[in-house]
């Protein structure tokens, strides 16, 4: 009564469909956590990157031109400055 099919049939399918999204869910889990921990060290550097820039201001290594220049530079980020 149990055997009534001996193929596996549709649950089959299911199972690999199943194994698909298991592994697709590990995949974009990973990835987002990676994500978050690289934007955190990203912005922990800019923040250091800054204070540095603020003591050689203050200790009058470098103008004021100099400084607005390189904070503006810190603030926009990676991907506005040329390679």
């Amino acid at each position: 009564m149990w055997a009534m099919h001996d193929d596996w049939g549709w649950w089959m399918i299911f199972g690999w469909m199943w194994m698909i999204v298991f592994w697709g869910l590990i995949i974009w889990a990973v990835l987002v956590i990676v994500g978050r921990i690289s934007a955190a060290s990203h912005e922990e550097h800019a923040a250091r990157a800054l204070r540095i820039l603020e003591e050689r201001y203050a200790r009058g290594e470098i103008t004021r031109e100099q400084f607005e220049q390189m904070r503006a530079d810190l603030r926009s980020g990676p991907s506005a400055r040329p390679t």
